[in-house]
């Protein structure tokens, strides 16, 4: 039996993500991974509750769909395409690549917190 292309590669498993230092305090994000599914919660910043639940690539892209309540009351959903930069050390940053369900876009950064 082979193993499957995502053994050996980034684990997002445990990991937290939340903003680049030096930039404004947004959600925390808290990563589970099994197999190729990864799953988080977040919050902080202007968003109360957060999910997002997706796959990883075995080169470590994630695919993800996401949900969020904001302390607005607005509640966001899209989809985003998070591309790994593994830092010195081994933290990861991601850059981020996101389309809401109302048709906005951007590019998101986050890095891992140690």
């Amino acid at each position: 039996m082979t193993a499957p292309q995502w053994m050996g590669r980034i684990s997002y498993n445990g990991r937290v993500f939340g903003a680049l230092p030096g930039r404004p305090p947004g959600p925390i994000g808290y990563y589970h991974q099994d197999g190729d599914l990864v799953w988080a919660e977040f919050t902080g910043g202007p968003v109360r509750t957060g999910r997002l639940t997706g796959r990883c690539s075995a080169d470590g892209v994630l695919t993800l769909a996401y949900s969020q309540v904001m302390a607005d009351g607005q509640v966001v959903a899209g989809e985003c395409v998070s591309t790994p930069e593994v830092l010195a050390g081994g933290r990861i940053r991601l850059r981020e690549e996101w389309r809401r369900a109302d048709g906005s876009t951007g590019t998101s950064w986050i890095e891992e917190r140690s």
